[in-house]
């Protein structure tokens, strides 16, 4: 909550001021739904307090756009015609995967992701961006494609003020540890339980 106070204060030397405002790494994980939508929610945050956006998305498929997509393009062009918000750059990591069909060999998967995560090296290192959204980024890291060594040294080491979230299930405890703050999502119930598909306006 804004007006929330914390428990504990640490003795770190920083003012309350500098201490609020220290840039975050965020990790929404877990096997419940809500974790990429979550992480939307906080960009729009940071898009009416003028951030620059850098949103990345590494599984979903490339030909399957999503509403947030449409959204957050939506509100780039109106901070480039108005000036309002801030500016919004969203990638497809690669040629973009599903999670019934993959085209091409997981060897060109793998080369795409890390072409990907070599992008977001760059930017983060050339402070380009005030939010970074790693979507579905913990899948590459599982699945070898990404050094999770190479991703904790480049998040904790970077330079500005540069927020960081990713999104996916089972988060290697290796991002876990470095996080300021990790959410994870447990189902409950879904309607996929009782054989129902995905539908528009909550899924996509």
């Amino acid at each position: 909550m804004p007006q929330g106070q914390p428990e504990n204060v640490p003795d770190d030397g920083l003012s309350t001021k500098q201490r609020r405002n220290r840039p975050l790494i965020a990790v929404h994980t877990g096997d419940g739904k809500g974790k990429s939508t979550a992480a939307f929610g906080l960009a729009l945050r940071g898009w009416n307090q003028g951030w620059s956006l850098g949103i990345f998305q590494f599984v979903k498929s490339a030909k399957w756009r999503l509403g947030e997509q449409s959204v957050f393009e939506q509100l780039g062009e109106l901070h480039t015609s108005t000036g309002a918000g801030g500016p919004v750059d969203w990638q497809k990591m690669g040629s973009g995967w599903s999670w019934s069909k993959k085209a091409g060999t997981e060897d060109d998967h793998a080369a795409a992701a890390a072409e990907g995560w070599a992008e977001i090296k760059r930017r983060i290192a050339a402070e380009e961006h005030d939010l970074y959204l790693l979507d579905e980024f913990t899948y590459p890291i599982n699945w070898g494609w990404i050094d999770i060594d190479d991703v904790v040294s480049t998040l904790t080491e970077r330079p500005g003020h540069q927020h960081i979230v990713i999104t996916g299930r089972r988060a290697d405890d290796r991002l876990v540890e470095i996080a300021d703050l990790v959410t994870e999502m447990a189902k409950v119930k879904h309607p996929m339980d009782a054989g129902q598909k995905g539908q528009r306006g909550i899924e996509w």
